[in-house]
């Protein structure tokens, strides 16, 4: 049904969100990691491609 989203896409939602968490609490207690944030704006991308095939 358009507009609506599974299990697995809210699944990533949620892992994308605790992973910002993560990757925030790293940064602010041990200094910024490069690969850290790439990681998680390409699992950001990933939830969002997820979001826009599911809702179109």
């Amino acid at each position: 049904m358009p507009g609506t989203t599974d299990g697995s896409t809210k699944t990533m939602g949620v892992l994308t969100v605790g992973g910002l968490v993560v990757v925030t609490a790293y940064t602010v207690a041990l200094g910024s990691n490069g690969w850290l944030w790439f990681g998680w704006v390409v699992l950001g991308l990933i939830t969002l491609a997820l979001i826009v095939t599911k809702t179109s």
